[in-house]
């Protein structure tokens, strides 16, 4: 069975680049493009990692990681926050929501790579 990994980004270059990155190691990327949709998909699709933006329409980012924490099907599902915003106090909310992972943009794709492969195969060894 395919690993998923939910993406989800209101800016169309940051899905596709990080889309291929997913792809790369083998597995399949989904896309949102709001918060709401973000919280929909992570409940129907039940992904293994979920990359997400601070900044989105309709929910922000920090809205969805604690939603996503809130609900116990979702729980335990991994989430990198990747975001433009780099200052340590976006960082710090970023953990406190829930985050497992706090990256800026831009990003390096060897480095976002190599955090989807820990943050997947960390969480596959503790369930």
């Amino acid at each position: 069975m395919s690993r998923k990994v939910l993406i989800v980004d209101d800016e169309l270059h940051i899905l596709e680049s990080v889309s291929y990155v997913v792809r790369s190691i083998g597995m399949d990327p989904l896309t949102a493009e709001d918060g709401e949709e973000a919280v929909r998909l992570a409940q129907t699709q039940r992904p293994d990692l979920i990359i997400l933006d601070v900044m989105l329409p309709k929910l922000s980012g920090l809205q969805v990681c604690e939603s996503i924490r809130a609900h116990p099907d979702t729980r335990q599902i991994p989430i990198l926050m990747l975001s433009a915003r780099g200052q340590e106090s976006d960082e710090v909310q970023g953990m406190q929501a829930g985050a497992d992972e706090y990256m800026t943009k831009p990003f390096s794709p060897r480095r976002l790579r190599a955090r989807i492969e820990e943050l997947v195969l960390k969480n596959e060894s503790s369930r």
